[in-house]
C-alpha cells in the first residue's frame, strides 16, 4: 500500500532566529564554563596562599616563643 505524500512543513516550522539563538546560547554556556574554571583556579590559589601564610606564621611564632624561653630560662 502506498504512503500518503509528505507535506513540506519542516521549512515552514523552522524559526529563522533559532540558529542565531542556539549560537548565542552556546557562547553564553562556554563563557560561563570558562568563568567557572577561572574561579576554581583562583580559589585553589587562594587556599594554598592562606595555608602557606598560616604555616609560615606558625613557624615564626614557634621561633619567637623558643627564643623567649631560652632568654627567660637560660636553656
Amino acid at each position: 500500500m502506498a504512503l500518503p505524500e509528505r507535506k513540506q512543513v519542516e521549512e515552514e516550522l523552522l524559526d529563522p532566529t533559532a540558529v542565531a539563538r542556539a549560537y548565542r546560547r552556546e557562547r553564553v554556556r562556554r563563557r560561563v564554563r570558562e568563568e567557572r574554571a577561572l574561579e576554581r583556579r583562583l580559589a585553589a590559589f587562594r587556599f594554598w596562599l592562606v595555608v602557606f601564610i598560616v604555616v609560615a606564621g606558625s613557624i615564626g611564632l614557634a621561633i619567637v616563643i623558643w627564643h623567649q624561653i631560652h632568654r627567660l630560662f637560660g636553656l
